[in-house]
């Protein structure tokens, strides 16, 4: 009779209570993905202990050697071994798994890494005397008397040799250090007022230092960190963010839209201190920024959302690198208006990297052997000095209009190859592309009268018709109805071709064929159930049709008034693809070009 016969049922499988061991290593499995998640566990704990000082020491990525030293209360020789069982803590009671204001928790940590690796533990508690334990591959070893300073030291050697199996799925060395790095950087951004250090010491030694970020003090110790962690660049072009919504504050700094990267490199969330990569917190980033950048650039920020542990479940992943809000709708939202709010408070402002990457593309290169001496520099100046009593010639060419006050943005003096407005500051020059300008400007006219009741439309005197294929007559009929409020009037007009009757009026004479497939793209990326979603994409694309051309020659007191409304239009930095729409050079950058610097 065939093995296959359906009459013959296999043997019933027998249940099996596992023993600590396997149990330990299939926690691990979830604990501990690699080694950044050993020092994230490791550095978490000392944290969570008090520390003041945290001193982090890898080898080959973090596979040979972690070594997590803090000087946070530490443990005494009875700790020791129960701080090596499975869901032994100091963190929480049991009593509420919402009420938690440490790290850890779950206390699965310690005896998962001893589960795959050779793990020993050197503490001494204040009073106390310092003891020592270890743990390999499961296999517990008894306390023994050490001398330490108050606090832990936690080293874990040769990372998963009890699961051979992992190693496979470990990547190269130089990527575990750099995973291990952004760990460490993500805490440290948490805890300003604990010194971290972070050193490679695979050729042994001091080792090579990776980081070191010391305690700050006072009001601006967090962006003195940010800026000592993410980099002054962040620091210099960063707003202050403060909001507050049903019981969650937000707080932290957000970069200016112009100073914007090519990856999510550069977003930083915490909740209650805790660093989070939850997927809806960084939409809600990414939606916040939507209307200043294009879409492949990512916005930078360093966020904090505090409240009540009551609000908020930490307990949702074995990482605890994903939460989950009691009111989700309240925390996006929180995000996305409180950055909203402040970006639309920035004025015109762009980020200073704009000037620094201008100067370097402008700056000639020179070499030492032509470098002039101090002497030859001064002797220049005097000659390129003006002649006593003689009076200056005139240096621009288009003056500003007698009852125009410069603002930040200065006063035009010239319009270069039809497109560029050069103005004059007190300490610099700004140039400003028209275009880009003034297409913002009309996008932020169209949204106002879009968010008032409705744009104006004006009647054509002769429809336009547009033909186009079956799908896009149908997506754009589809939306006839959201059209028409923003001022775009379409009907079919047989077959697939379609007419339009009305166009917006702000945006005057405009070639109506080409907005209504301009639309038709941006209704092809967002489809059309959506569409009231994208309706600002949708009022983007119209704005480019009505600015101002690149080539048109434009008057002394048109190119002021448009200084003056960029200066009082928010998100004028920006134009509706996230170019920025002027740059700012300093006196300084400018001498530097020269050489007078």
């Amino acid at each position: 009779m065939s093995a296959s016969d359906p009459n013959i049922r296999p043997a019933r499988p027998v249940i099996r209570q596992l023993d600590e061991g396997t149990a330990n290593r299939i926690a691990a499995g979830e604990v501990v993905e690699r080694p950044a998640s050993a020092v994230k566990e490791l550095v978490e704990n000392a944290l969570d202990a008090g520390a003041t000082r945290v001193a982090v020491d890898i080898a080959a990525g973090g596979k040979l050697l972690i070594r997590v030293t803090d000087d946070g209360c530490g443990m005494t020789a009875d700790d020791l071994p129960l701080a090596l069982s499975r869901h032994a803590t100091s963190k929480i009671d049991g009593s509420d798994l919402l009420e938690i204001r440490s790290f850890g928790f779950r206390g699965e940590a310690l005896p998962s890494l001893g589960a795959v690796g050779r793990l020993t533990i050197r503490s001494r508690a204040e009073g106390f005397d310092g003891a020592e334990i270890s743990v390999s591959g499961g296999r517990l070893g008894p306390v023994r008397p050490v001398a330490h300073p108050r606090g832990t030291t936690v080293e874990l050697r040769d990372l998963f040799f009890a699961t051979p199996a992992r190693l496979k799925f470990m990547r190269s060395d130089r990527a575990e250090v750099q995973a291990i790095a952004e760990v460490v950087r993500r805490l440290a951004m948490a805890e300003p007022g604990v010194t971290f250090v972070l050193r490679d010491v695979t050729d042994g030694g001091e080792g090579r230092l990776l980081l070191r970020a010391d305690a700050e003090r006072g009001e601006d110790a967090a962006l003195r960190r940010i800026a000592r962690v993410v980099g002054e660049d962040f620091a210099a072009n960063a707003v202050p963010v403060t909001a507050e919504r049903e019981g969650l504050q937000l707080s932290g700094f957000a970069a200016l839209p112009t100073y914007s990267r090519g990856a999510a490199v550069t977003q930083f969330l915490y909740v209650n201190g805790r660093p989070v990569a939850d997927r809806m917190l960084f939409g809600a980033l990414r939606a916040a920024y939507y209307d200043f950048l294009s879409r492949d650039r990512h916005p930078a920020a360093v966020l904090r959302i505090d409240c009540d542990p009551q609000l908020v479940d930490v307990n949702v992943h074995p990482a605890k690198s994903e939460v989950r809000f009691r009111m989700p709708d309240a925390a996006r939202g929180l995000i996305v208006s409180g950055l909203r709010a402040t970006l639309a408070g920035t004025g015109p402002r762009t980020a200073t990297t704009l000037a620094q990457d201008t100067v370097s593309a402008m700056a000639p290169r020179v070499y030492q052997m032509d470098r002039p001496t101090p002497a030859s520099l001064r002797m220049a100046a005097a000659f390129q000095a003006p002649m006593p009593g003689l009076a200056e010639a005139p240096v621009a060419r288009i003056e500003p209009v007698a009852d125009v006050m410069p603002g930040p943005l200065g006063a035009a003096r010239a319009q270069l190859h039809g497109n560029w407005i050069v103005a004059e500051t007190p300490d610099g020059l700004v140039i400003v592309d028209q275009h880009a300008a003034h297409e913002r400007l009309q996008y932020e006219r169209l949204k106002s009268q879009a968010d008032a009741g409705g744009i104006a439309a004006q009647a054509l005197l002769i429809p336009v018709i547009v033909e186009l294929s079956p799908v896009d007559a149908g997506r754009v009929l589809a939306v006839a109805d959201d059209l028409r409020r923003l001022g775009l009037s379409v009907e079919p007009f047989g077959g697939s071709a379609i007419a339009v009757r009305e166009t917006p009026a702000i945006l005057g004479v405009v070639d109506a064929e080409r907005l209504v497939r301009d639309i038709l793209d941006e209704l092809a990326e967002g489809g059309q159930g959506v569409v009231r979603a994208r309706i600002d994409a949708v009022l983007s694309r119209m704005a480019c049709h009505g600015s101002v051309r690149s080539g048109r020659q434009m008057r002394g007191e048109e190119m002021n008034a448009l200084l003056r409304e960029m200066e009082a239009v928010p998100g004028s930095s920006q134009c509706n693809h996230g170019r920025p729409t002027h740059v700012v050079l300093q006196l300084a950058d400018i001498e530097r070009l020269f050489g007078r610097r």
